[in-house]
This record gives C-alpha cells, sequence and structure tokens, in this order.
C-alpha cells in the first residue's frame, strides 16, 4: 500500500501554511516568520506546533487561535494552492490501494484536494492526526492508516517531505520515501529526510513509480 502525506507532497501548501502561520501569530503578539514555522513546526500538528510556541514563550495564545487559525489557512488554500507538479502522472501509473496520511484536519485535507483536482484518487480514504494520540514523529498516524487499510505495515510505502514525517514512517515499520520537489525545499532537506530514515529521495513525481518498484519489486 501507498500512503501519501498532503501538504508538500500532493500539494505544494507549506509555504502558504507557514505565511499564514506566521502572519496570525504575529498579529497576537508572538512575532515569528515563515522560516522559523517551516523550520521548526513542517509536518506537525497545528495543535502540537501552538502547545509548543506557549511553551517556549511562556504564554497562552487565544482561545480561539486554533479556529481563527485554521479559518484563515483554508481561505489561502482555496485561493491560491495548487497541486504538485506532475502527481496526477504518479497516481494516474501507480496501482493498488493508495491513501492520504496528514497532520492537518480532515477538512483541510478534503478542501486541498478538491481545491486541486486529487481527491479521486483517494477518497474516502483521507486520515488525520487529529484522530491519534500523538502526531507525526510518532508513528501513531501511519499505523492507524495502516489498520483502517487492512494492511501490513512492512508493506507500505509512505512518500513524505518533513523530517518528522519521515521518522514517523520509520517508526511505523514502514518503507519512507523523501519528496525535496515542493516550492519550499531548502538545499538541505534531502539530508535530513535521510537522517531520518528515508529510504530514497526523489525531486520530481514523475520518478516515484520507478522508486517504488526499485524499494518493493512492486
Amino acid at each position: 500500500m501507498l500512503i501519501f502525506d498532503c501538504n508538500g507532497v500532493l500539494v505544494d501548501s507549506e509555504a502558504i501554511a507557514a505565511t499564514v502561520a506566521a502572519q496570525e501569530l504575529t498579529r497576537v503578539g508572538f512575532s515569528v516568520s515563515p522560516e522559523v514555522v517551516s523550520r521548526f513546526f513542517a509536518g506537525r500538528r497545528p495543535v502540537d506546533m501552538l502547545a509548543d510556541v506557549e511553551a517556549a514563550t511562556g504564554r497562552k495564545l487565544p482561545p480561539n487561535f486554533h479556529a481563527v487559525l485554521a479559518s484563515a489557512t483554508l481561505r489561502r488554500l482555496r485561493a491560491e494552492l495548487r497541486s504538485t507538479a506532475h502527481i496526477e502522472h504518479a497516481l494516474t501509473w501507480l496501482r493498488g490501494p493508495k491513501c492520504v496520511a496528514s497532520s492537518s484536519t480532515l477538512d483541510r485535507v478534503r478542501v486541498s484536494l478538491e481545491s486541486t483536482g486529487l481527491l479521486r484518487f483517494f477518497d474516502p480514504y483521507l486520515f488525520s492526526a487529529s484522530d491519534v494520540p500523538r502526531g507525526k514523529p510518532a508513528p501513531d498516524l501511519f499505523l492507524h492508516a495502516a489498520a483502517k487499510m487492512q494492511a501490513n505495515p512492512a508493506q507500505c510505502v509512505v512518500v513524505e517531505d518533513s523530517p518528522a514525517g519521515v521518522a514517523a514512517a520509520t517508526a511505523a515499520g514502514m518503507i519512507p520515501i523523501g519528496f525535496i520537489g515542493g516550492s519550499h525545499a531548502s538545499p538541505n532537506l534531502g539530508a535530513y529526510l535521510t537522517s531520518a530514515g528515508a529510504r530514497a529521495v526523489i525531486a520530481d513525481m514523475r520518478a516515484l513509480k520507478g522508486t517504488v518498484v526499485a524499494l518493493r519489486g512492486w
């Protein structure tokens, strides 16, 4: 089975989401740049990001901040989001069961996939870290997805763009492929993904099928 992260893998959303998070945090008195948001929180649940911000600063965010941030992010995604280059090619040629396992809420995953025309490849197999006790880098989400899909974790290939996601896949006993083709990718991202456990790293989705075949013989 193939498990795809959503943000930064299926859709080129990381730069948008980091910009919105930085703007909203700064607006309520927590000055931070999009680069810092991307560096420390890529691939993680919003709830975990906000908890870390509060812990690091010793201050509480407004009670409704999570909802405000989610709403602002969805507005920007609906207006600006694009699919990752060549992802439809990859999804068309990769046979077998596929699902999405994202740190985002199901609402955001569905909006992202609907906006880019990719929902048809996965619906209804969409899974969110909101439904498990721990977010990435813990393995909970990927193990949850495998259980729901009745798949052996050792037979699952995960496509991820964040060290937290790759670490989660590794902890789940799955085979992680790192993706560095998003607009947010730093020059060092490939090395970070490899250090986290990626078995291969690709920069172009047209290489995904060949990489999966090489790793699994599918």
